[in-house]
């Protein structure tokens, strides 16, 4: 195992020539990062004065880069990704940028009624500069005004090195979808490129009981229901990724990509892969400072997919899967579970079940309802039981633990 990261470690020294011409291009596109967001005065993409032709504006900038992650059982990996550049001057994205790849990608959560500017800038790629890949955003399941907005490559803009793209939403729909790069997805996802994303609904902060007289009143929905049926206490994404390593060394080596053998050996829940899906947000990889050191000391797998509850709340998981290769069935040991929702549609008829199956692209809202269980510790994971794996370590992958206190 250290031979193979000694490996992609003098791999990646080998490029330090290349990183200032990388520097030195990116530098000179300076002046085309344009970040579009009513209210911000300096392009930061953070709102300074609220624009009162558009009071319900959200804005997030992102870049399109690469970086390292390490992998359950310690493996560092090469990868593309998405990452959060909120808060940085348009003069300084080229130096932040760089390995701001996050796995999974920012987590965007929406209400409904927002007008959404997300900004994509294409940093480069620092460990292949060899490669200037465009990027877009696909916001999966997203009915948009204009084709210009979508991300397919065919029928919108792909963002170059050095450029940026504002993508505006104007978000009616409730439910829990997911985003991806769509140019050529079948590599640009496989090595990361892909986040969590939901919207809530227009119904939250009202007060409703459900079931009648039952005296359990909700604030938060999954849809606008009226009657209070999708209403939950706590929630969290989960979502679904895949990496095959010989795909991601053979991008890092500069070798010809092995899309016909493509075979997903790391299964994770929002870009970890058990134990470590169950440490703190800020629990960057299981060789600390390895991960990190590679991305300049920035977290590149922030998300804790732990799940605390107190007996009594109902959680809901929001469950996607982004896997190009798998379908999942995920199942919880010891809770029901309630589907209430798929594809970002809420369901009629809402059902009970052990478990659900997906396949890549799909979504479904499931409500667990912890009263009357005992509590402890319950585990949320795959049936898939050869795939609860880090590659060849046993006991890893998409697994998280639910806590009812």
């Amino acid at each position: 195992m250290r031979d193979r990261k000694m490996k992609k470690l003098v791999t990646f020294g080998s490029c330090a020539s290349l990183l200032t011409m990388f520097m030195f291009t990116f530098n000179s596109a300076q002046a085309t990062v344009f970040v579009q967001c009513p209210g911000d005065t300096d392009g930061d993409a953070i709102i300074d004065s609220p624009d009162p032709a558009h009071p319900n504006a959200k804005c997030l900038h992102i870049s399109g880069s690469d970086g390292f992650v390490n992998m359950g059982d310690g493996y560092l990996q090469y990868m593309f990704g998405f990452g959060k550049l909120n808060g940085i001057l348009p003069d300084d994205v080229g130096d932040e940028g760089i390995f701001n790849a996050e796995f999974s990608a920012p987590t965007i959560v929406l209400d409904q009624g927002d007008e959404f500017y997300l900004s994509l800038t294409n940093t480069g790629m620092t460990a292949r500069p060899d490669l200037f890949d465009p990027h877009t955003v696909h916001f999966h399941g997203f009915p948009n005004a204009s084709s210009v907005f979508d991300g397919l490559p065919d029928a919108s803009i792909s963002v170059n090195m050095g450029a940026t793209l504002t993508y505006y939403y104007n978000v009616k729909e409730p439910g829990t979808y997911l985003y991806h790069c769509h140019v050529e997805a079948a590599e640009h996802m496989q090595m990361g490129m892909m986040g969590n994303l939901y919207v809530r609904p227009g119904q939250n902060g009202t007060s409703i009981e459900f079931p009648a007289a039952s005296g359990r009143f909700y604030t938060k929905f999954v849809y606008n229901d009226v009657d209070g049926s999708t209403g939950y206490d706590v929630e969290m994404p989960l979502q679904i990724t895949g990496f095959d390593p010989v795909f991601h060394d053979a991008s890092m080596n500069t070798q010809p990509l092995p899309f016909a053998d493509m075979l997903d050996t790391y299964h994770m829940f929002n870009g970890r892969g058990y134990p470590v899906t169950v440490e703190a947000d800020n629990y960057y990889d299981v060789n600390p400072g390895l991960a990190q050191a590679e991305n300049g000391g920035k977290n590149s797998q922030p998300i804790s997919s732990k799940i605390t509850v107190t007996q009594g709340q109902k959680l809901l998981l929001r469950i996607t899967n982004l896997s190009i290769t798998q379908f999942h069935t995920v199942t919880v040991m010891g809770l029901p579970m309630r589907v209430v929702g798929q594809g970002a549609k809420e369901l009629t008829d809402k059902y009970d079940t052990s478990s659900v199956n997906l396949g890549g692209g799909e979504s479904y809202d499931v409500i667990i309802d912890t009263a009357g269980v005992s509590t402890g510790t319950y585990f949320a994971y795959i049936t898939e039981l050869n795939q609860l794996s880090n590659n060849q370590q046993s006991f890893g992958g998409p697994m998280t633990e639910i806590v009812v206190n």
